[in-house]
């Protein structure tokens, strides 16, 4: 297991931010030579703690008009509800993240769509259709004056 000292933190603030950032400017800005910089990226990287790098998309740019999150609430609280509706989750193209919650529901999904009216349908005939869903809460993005998902 990696050790998490205060370098590697710094590391990988700077890396959540900035993936692409060559390895001698890393280096510079923590302190380090750049091999030893070098080689503390690559033990978290083996290790796992660095698990991939992303871009970040202009979702505009991308088609993406409209973004929501919605909550999900299962009829049956079972291990087989839960497995069958995230299986059919995560063939869903518009669902960005899926995360099971603790609280009055399930679920917490970011679904992303071209539109108002292409989320209508996969309300209704994607997440609707489902035998394990209950009750569905829609909240509509309306901006994201901060998100660091990278």
């Amino acid at each position: 297991m990696t050790r998490i000292d205060d370098i590697n933190r710094h590391i990988l603030r700077i890396l959540t931010r900035e993936g692409r950032i060559p390895n001698l400017d890393l280096a510079a800005r923590v302190g380090l030579s750049p091999s030893a910089c070098l080689r503390r990226v690559q033990e978290m990287e083996r290790s796992g703690l660095i698990k991939g790098y992303r871009a970040v998309i202009d979702p505009t740019r991308a088609g993406i008009g409209f973004v929501a999150y919605v909550t999900v609430g299962l009829n049956s609280h079972t291990k087989a509800a839960q497995e069958a509706f995230e299986r059919a989750i995560g063939r869903a193209e518009a669902v960005r993240e899926c995360h099971n919650v603790t609280g009055g529901v399930e679920y917490l999904l970011r679904v992303e769509t071209a539109d108002l009216s292409a989320y209508k349908h996969w309300h209704t005939e994607v997440l609707g259709v489902l035998p394990q869903v209950q009750a569905i809460t829609t909240f509509v993005v309306m901006g994201s004056p901060k998100d660091d998902r990278a």
